[in-house]
């Protein structure tokens, strides 16, 4: 079978890492992105340009002045505008293969389930625990494979949950590993790259099946000292999501 691929053009330089099967499987992945900001903002750039077959990027906020210093998909021109229509243009500008479905609504219990009902990889990219906390209901209801980041300050930190298989975010949030953000998360733009990029790849990760995600292990960035560390995770008994919605323990 040829495949209709621009492969030499577009991905040619991927295509020599990731192989002509794992470009096929991208181009039909579809993956959902909560959150335009930080990271949002620049995981969708990575994973357009990988050529996601379809992206759903969902943010009910609007482009302020001081997001731009961290979120490099926007310009001075976008503030005020919503986020997820400039950043829909925009992707769209970079790889116009790629199906951007943008959702200007806020991530709610009401939508949530609709939103990521027929995506195969969910990517957090919120900046706070309540709604990661609807989000973290939504993907273990459905199964649905969700890569975590958070960044405060100089710190970051990253995990892929598989529902059944790993903690859910619910067990994570005991760790309290990041401060909680009040009003706004204070962070040092860079980090918020570093923490994406992770991010980007471990999406590409889950849908080529190469490589090994994050699971199991939640990754500690620490941009100040440029010390990276890990914690070994493990799913607990009396997780009152992964009981509700998947019964017992998987093995």
């Amino acid at each position: 079978m040829v495949s209709s691929l621009p492969l030499i053009d577009r991905y040619s330089r991927q295509v020599a890492v990731i192989g002509r099967e794992g470009q096929e499987k991208l181009s039909r992945a579809r993956v959902a992105v909560i959150g335009l900001g930080g990271l949002g903002s620049l995981v969708t750039l990575y994973l357009v340009g990988a050529g996601i077959g379809e992206l759903v990027i969902v943010d009910h906020d609007t482009v302020s002045l001081s997001d731009l210093h961290r979120q490099i998909l926007y310009r001075e021109e976008d503030v005020g505008k919503p986020k997820a229509e400039v950043a829909a243009r925009r992707l769209r500008e970079l790889n116009s293969s790629v199906s951007i479905k943008p959702v200007g609504e806020a991530f709610t219990a009401d939508n949530a389930d609709d939103i990521i009902k027929d995506v195969d990889v969910v990517v957090d990219a919120l900046d706070n625990w309540l709604s990661r906390q609807v989000l973290n209901e939504s993907v273990v209801r459905l199964r649905k494979p969700l890569v975590h980041g958070a960044v405060h300050g100089w710190y970051g930190q990253v995990t892929t949950v598989i529902p059944g298989r790993t903690p859910c975010l619910y067990e994570l949030f005991q760790l309290r590993s990041l401060p909680q953000c009040v009003g706004f998360c204070p962070v040092v733009g860079p980090v918020v790259g570093v923490v994406a990029s992770i991010e980007a790849l471990e999406v590409i990760k889950l849908v080529t099946g190469i490589g090994e995600p994050l699971t199991n292990r939640l990754l500690i960035i620490d941009g100040k000292n440029w010390i990276i560390d890990e914690i070994r995770l493990s799913r607990v008994e009396n997780c009152p999501i992964c009981s509700k919605y998947l019964g017992g323990k998987e093995k």
